[in-house]
């Protein structure tokens, strides 16, 4: 039986501004299974990064729950959201988010710090992941002498660097060349397939979309279905 390790139930997000309400999703529910690769898709302004930011408990819902492995994270104080966020969720962000005077080994060393890991395992850990996506020969240079493809594979190493059960990707290959993007799907893939990690990947590209094996559309704030 497959184990669920995100769950919505109900999920809605109103956005707050002025006395205005803007309402970013409108009742979703959903559930991902362990080891399953999903694609989000929608067009802008859909509410898929909304969901993202649920998924990754970087926000909380107006109402409705969010359980991420068995944990209702609405009932969480700030700090043990932090500490969720830390363990259980790799986030690769759209635009890298990497830190522009950190090397990428000091970059990727940056989750573990909030965990408190000794500055040894942290460097022996960041040398590891620098040698999985291949840029070993880039440890000591700082973003802005990176290629946008090394950029963001050193994001994705981060994101891995305290080995997380969930991997969450916004919109990651929206600034690459095509070589650039199946070399980094392909890298999510193997980590799926050999880690039984969940990947869930946000993006409007079809052929992104084809490397998950459930693509989950929404629109408005709503999971559409039949399509």
């Amino acid at each position: 039986m497959n184990k669920v390790v995100i769950e919505l139930q109900d999920v809605k997000k109103i956005y707050k501004m002025n006395g205005v309400e803007t309402p970013a999703l409108r009742g979703v529910n959903l559930k991902i299974n362990k080891g399953e690769f999903v694609a989000i898709m929608g067009p802008s302004g859909s509410g898929k990064s909304t969901l993202l930011h649920m998924i990754g408990a970087l926000d909380k819902p107006t109402s409705g729950k969010v359980i991420l492995d068995g944990v209702d994270i609405s009932t969480l104080q700030e700090s043990d959201l932090a500490r969720l966020r830390g363990t259980k969720v790799g986030i690769v962000f759209q635009f890298f988010n990497l830190h522009p005077t950190l090397t990428a080994l000091e970059n990727i060393e940056l989750p573990m710090i909030v965990i408190e890991r000794d500055k040894n395992t942290r460097q022996a850990r960041a040398r590891e992941l620098l040698h999985a996506v291949g840029l070993e020969h880039r440890a000591h240079h700082l973003p802005s002498q990176m290629s946008g493809g090394e950029q963001q594979r050193i994001a994705i190493a981060r994101a891995l660097a305290n080995d997380p059960e969930i991997i969450l990707a916004d919109e990651l290959t929206g600034n690459l060349d095509s070589k650039t993007k199946a070399e980094i799907m392909n890298f999510l893939l193997r980590l799926q397939q050999e880690k039984n990690m969940t990947v869930t990947v946000i993006t409007h590209e079809p052929e992104i979309a084809q490397y998950a094996e459930t693509v989950i559309r929404i629109v408005d704030g709503t999971i559409a279905h039949g399509g």
